[in-house]
């Protein structure tokens, strides 16, 4: 039997049926925290709980044109805007009970950026909202989306150490001071700022300064602060070790 007798006698009802559908981790820093999009269900199944933004993969696109399609459906972000969100695929999810309605397999996407909208509900939520990752704890979740944010977070604190993606988190142009706060604020731990400031400089083409200062000086009357722009380094060596695992490396 060729190919092409295979494919015509060939049924794939004989296999049970599997939908597969993408979630996003969206997380973005609002008034010096953490912050991740999660949308509150309107309708069964998990109605009133919080959910990350996702859906049904359509049979015309790929995974990451879903996560894509999920994402500029919750925050309106479209063209320009959508590209400078950093997406990557996070992990899939396929416990055969995760979802009521039938076998359903998730593929886990994360994403973050600066300056991300207000998001605004699709057709199947009720609210959608910015939430501090420090509150999750006291939101009702729908199906293992707590796993998945639990994973997302700790792969955005691990990249954090080994890769510049921090910088995607700021505007093009940022100062040292305002890298260091997306560090303290993702890892959830303060940081020396001399000693952070040395290790940034130390790391080939992790940062590039632009030439220029910024407008004003510090709260206290301080000299103007050099300003710094993503360099051409894909991954940080070396690297920049949370002060917990720094301290096991030790």
């Amino acid at each position: 039997m060729d190919e092409r007798e295979f494919l015509a006698a060939y049924d794939p009802r004989a296999y049970p049926a599997v939908a597969v559908t993408v979630d996003v981790v969206a997380l973005t820093i609002r008034h010096g925290a953490l912050h991740l999009l999660l949308i509150r269900r309107g309708e069964p199944p998990f109605e009133g709980h919080w959910a990350l933004p996702g859906g049904f993969v359509r049979p015309a696109e790929d995974l990451l044109a879903g996560a894509r399609r999920e994402l500029a459906e919750e925050t309106g972000l479209g063209g320009e805007g959508l590209r400078r969100v950093h997406l990557e695929q996070l992990a899939s999810y396929g416990d055969p009970d995760r979802d009521p309605r039938m076998r359903v397999v998730s593929v886990a996407h994360l994403a973050f950026a600066p300056d991300l909208p207000d998001p605004a509900a699709g057709s199947d939520a009720d609210e959608a909202a910015w939430l501090p990752v420090t509150g999750l704890a006291s939101r009702q979740l729908a199906f293992d989306h707590g796993r998945i944010i639990d994973d997302a977070l700790e792969r955005a604190r691990s990249k954090l150490e080994y890769t510049p993606l921090a910088t995607r988190f700021l505007a093009g142009e940022f100062t040292i001071s305002e890298l260091r706060a997306v560090y303290e604020t993702v890892w959830g731990h303060p940081l020396h700022a001399g000693n952070f400031h040395r290790k940034v400089l130390s790391v080939p083409g992790f940062v590039e300064s632009t030439g220029a200062n910024t407008e004003r000086g510090g709260a206290r009357g301080g000299p103007r602060a050099r300003l710094y722009r993503a360099g051409d380094a894909r991954l940080l060596h070396p690297a920049l070790l949370r002060p917990a695992r720094e301290e096991t490396v030790r």
